[in-house]
């Protein structure tokens, strides 16, 4: 099954819209409370998604483990929140300057993606550059996945979600600017990081950094 699709019947689907929304709302929260205390907005983030993660129909985690279900994050650290520039995408012939491609996926799916350009992050050990991508389809909406040093360790082994404005993973952007938050802290798994039965978009290997990321949302 697909991230958080493969729905039956009308209550599970109901269920889903519900998750939906409460996600969009928590985020909603997390933009206007981040924009004076990043470090409250994380903290009401990592409560909320754990609960959600207990004790919602859609939550991805295992029915079995839902009711012991403890989330894991490390301390916000405000040197890895981000204000950044959208630069251009690598032109392709023929495609103009958006490169279309297929991520890496976790199940059989393909889901078809456009690099929209890239971010670079001023990281405390250097700046490293990674892609940003539009998912074609679906609900669309910008995306951004990475792997660091920390994956398959205390994080998912392929990595982690930064954004996924689609789901309402979105903390913000300017678009006079041509900006967008990204702020490392709010870092989650993808769901088949609980469940090895949901398809997930994973990092490809332009979004893999050398660096540990010991911020945001980790496994123990």
């Amino acid at each position: 099954m697909t991230d958080d699709t493969a729905i039956a019947t009308s209550t599970e689907r109901l269920h889903l819209a519900d998750w939906r929304r409460r996600v969009a709302e928590l985020y909603a929260e997390v933009r206007a409370t981040s924009a004076t205390d990043p470090a409250a907005a994380r903290a009401t983030w990592a409560t909320e998604r754990e609960a959600l993660y207990r004790d919602h129909p859609s939550s991805p985690v295992l029915p079995s483990e839902r009711a012991t279900f403890r989330a894991h994050h490390w301390p916000y650290d405000d040197r890895l929140r981000f204000s950044v520039a959208i630069e251009s995408p690598p032109q392709v012939p023929g495609l103009g300057g958006l490169a279309g491609l297929d991520l890496p996926n976790s199940g059989a799916d393909v889901l078809a993606f456009d690099r929209v350009g890239s971010v670079r992050l001023p990281l405390p050990d250097g700046e490293a550059s990674i892609s940003l991508f539009w998912m074609r389809g679906y609900t669309g909406g910008l995306f951004l996945p990475f792997r660091d040093a920390t994956s398959g360790d205390e994080t998912y082994g392929a990595g982690r979600y930064a954004l996924d404005t689609g789901k309402g993973a979105d903390l913000g952007s300017d678009p006079a600017a041509g900006t967008i938050v990204v702020d490392l802290n709010f870092s989650f798994q993808p769901s088949c990081a609980f469940d090895p039965g949901w398809a997930c978009p994973l990092a490809p290997p332009e979004n893999r950094l050398t660096t540990r990321i010991e911020a945001g949302e980790r496994l123990r």
